[in-house]
């Protein structure tokens, strides 16, 4: 599986390079800016890619934005952000687009190295990988949509957001999996979601209604 790396961070980057060489993948390039990833990317086309929020020259949101500008100019493309940050805004824009996986990480929260190449594979293979704080603060001041949403309804939601599956959230709340499949149609009910979708796209699709992003067309 062929990586591509932005970050600046050249132990942070080196380090990377040799865990994941080392359980299989395939680092084909490590790029210290958004240009030189986005030019990567144009040049590898890899299977997967992690991105720093805030790379050189002005460590803001370089490489969220360069992360947006690859998914444009390949859709499709899986991105795996990696960063001590979370930029509100850009964020919000890169989880309400649809095709791909996406996942979002925090550095100072990643406890475990299995959790971490599995959180990568999952967003390679399309799916999702998002940090509940990240969850927390990019629902921070809307909750008017969820106002609607039952605490047990809001856990499921959570739950979803991290890309967990029917039988892993039921098994997080010790409920059954045919509780797990009403609270998530009460779920797409409240908030006006078409409940046709599964796996990845029906969290992107609450993602992008709870960032303000609208409706999405359910497919």
């Amino acid at each position: 599986m062929r990586v591509v790396i932005a970050e600046d961070n050249v132990l942070l980057a080196s380090g990377l390079e040799l865990l994941l060489t080392s359980v299989g993948f395939d680092i084909v390039a490590i790029a210290g800016d958004a240009t030189g990833f986005l030019t990567a990317v144009r040049d590898h086309r890899p299977d997967v890619t992690i991105v720093d929020v805030r790379l050189p020259p002005s460590f803001r949101d370089e490489g969220i934005r360069a992360a947006l500008q690859a998914r444009r100019e390949h859709p499709g493309l899986p991105v795996l952000v990696l960063s001590q940050y979370v930029e509100q805004q850009y964020a919000a824009e890169l989880l309400s687009t649809t095709g791909g996986g996406v996942g979002y990480l925090l550095k100072d929260r990643v406890s475990r190295v299995d959790e971490f190449v599995d959180a990568l594979r999952r967003v390679a293979a399309g799916g999702t990988a998002m940090d509940t704080e990240v969850i927390a603060q990019l629902l921070v001041n809307r909750s008017d949509p969820i106002a609607v949403l039952t605490p047990r309804e809001r856990e499921v939601l959570a739950l979803m957001a991290q890309g967990h599956d029917n039988n892993t959230i039921a098994g997080r709340l010790v409920i059954t999996d045919n509780a797990v499949h009403k609270h998530i149609g009460n779920i797409f009910h409240k908030l006006g979601l078409a409940v046709t979708d599964s796996g990845h796209r029906r969290v992107l699709a609450v993602l992008a209604y709870l960032n303000g992003a609208g409706h999405t067309d359910g497919d």
